[in-house]
């Protein structure tokens, strides 16, 4: 199953495509689901199912479901739990429902799922959201410690050692196995990214934080939507002129995706006129890409052994965009914490890796090359 995570500028339209492009494919014969919270309602079409992420539902669910689970350490405490009419939702229910939805849409007998994702930089930062709770998880509740839980009432009694309670490793385990659902729907090799964006001043300066985002996450970036496009050839000297500077924006667009060999070919998208009135609107706003089934793979981050030549591995991390005064990188334990920009993300070392020590780095086009040398007390001696 294809999934097409549709995000793009605030203001440029990502709704609409991401629910034209829905309709359109359902409308071609294909088993559709859409997920988006802000979607107009659409008419009932044979093989579009909606499904919208409800947050302060979502929110009371998981809160009373953790209230039952402490009952009796909340009744020990003399607290008087809350009931579900009293209850409002804290920021942060909307990412988690998003999630949920996510990891839904993976679920069913549909051939293609549309998610309709934030504005980009929320966006990107949802979809970083389940690697870095899951490493918190096992940071703060390592699965080791869990097996103790066994032998906490026999530690209780010999040296009153205090044990966390049984409902937060269940807790725990539960959100381990719900987060790892959803990472497992984003690195799916059939999850792509559709970026959507008005041709203007801002556009390319977007696709390159869109660019450098995904490359961090390893997500790939099927196609760029350039949205509300202006028709040519007006009389009026008005619009003629702002035609004129869009298509310039629109050509500084096509330059900076050719040139980064991220997509061959930008969708336009034409500007209506007006707000999109009904289904048939929608269609006439639909990509003319339709969505392959299979996306081309991000580039692995390869290891290249020079040992012979300099005595070091040189790690390969693709990060198109990038500039050296906003890179960073330290090495902790297993882990090279690896901040781009905005960005940042704790990557596991491959583990011929693990046994080196980092001993220079260099951004080339693109290409951040980070040289280990091997730590002679850990590598295995050549005879």
């Amino acid at each position: 199953m294809r999934i097409i995570l549709v995000t793009g500028s605030g203001g440029a339209g990502r709704t609409t495509v991401a629910a034209a492009t829905a309709l359109a494919e359902a409308r071609a014969g294909r088993r559709v689901l859409l997920v988006s919270e802000d979607v107009e309602p659409l008419p009932a079409q044979d093989g579009l199912r909606v499904l919208r992420p409800r947050p302060a539902g979502d929110f009371r669910r998981e809160f009373l479901a953790l209230q039952a689970r402490s009952s009796t350490a909340l009744d020990l405490l003399g607290a008087v739990p809350f009931e579900d009419a009293e209850l409002t939702e804290l920021p942060g229910s909307r990412q988690f429902a998003l999630l949920r939805a996510l990891r839904d849409a993976a679920e069913g007998d549909h051939e293609l799922a549309v998610v309709d994702l934030p504005p980009l930089a929320e966006a990107l930062a949802l979809l970083a959201l389940p690697e870095q709770l899951r490493r918190y998880l096992r940071r703060l509740l390592p699965p080791e410690r869990q097996a103790a839980r066994a032998l906490r009432p026999m530690l209780a009694q010999l040296a009153g050692v205090p044990m966390p309670a049984q409902w937060l490793y269940e807790t725990t385990r539960r959100w381990e196995t719900e987060l790892a659902a959803v990472q497992a729907v984003v690195d799916a090799p059939t999850t792509s990214v559709r970026l959507v964006l008005e041709p203007g001043p801002a556009a390319v300066r977007a696709l390159r934080t869109a660019r450098l985002g995904l490359a961090l996450q390893r997500l790939p970036l099927d196609s760029v939507v350039a949205n509300r496009l202006l028709p040519a050839g007006s009389e009026d000297p008005w619009f003629a002129a702002l035609t004129t500077q869009q298509h310039r924006h629109l050509a500084e667009l096509r330059t900076a995706s050719g040139a980064a060999a991220v997509v061959g070919v930008i969708d336009e998208v034409p500007h209506l006129g007006r707000d999109p009135r009904g289904p048939e609107d929608l269609v006439l706003l639909a990509p003319a890409r339709r969505p392959a089934a299979v996306p081309d793979p991000v580039p692995a981050w390869s290891v290249e052994d020079r040992r012979e030549e300099d005595g070091v591995l040189v790690w390969h991390i693709g990060l198109p965009g990038a500039v050296k005064e906003d890179l960073s990188l330290v090495r902790r334990g297993d882990e090279l914490l690896l901040t781009v920009g905005a960005f940042r993300r704790n990557v596991p070392l491959p583990a011929a890796l693990r046994r080196c020590a980092v001993t220079g780095a260099g951004l080339v086009e693109g290409d951040l090359r980070v040289r280990f040398t091997p730590d002679p007390g850990l590598w295995p001696r050549t005879p």
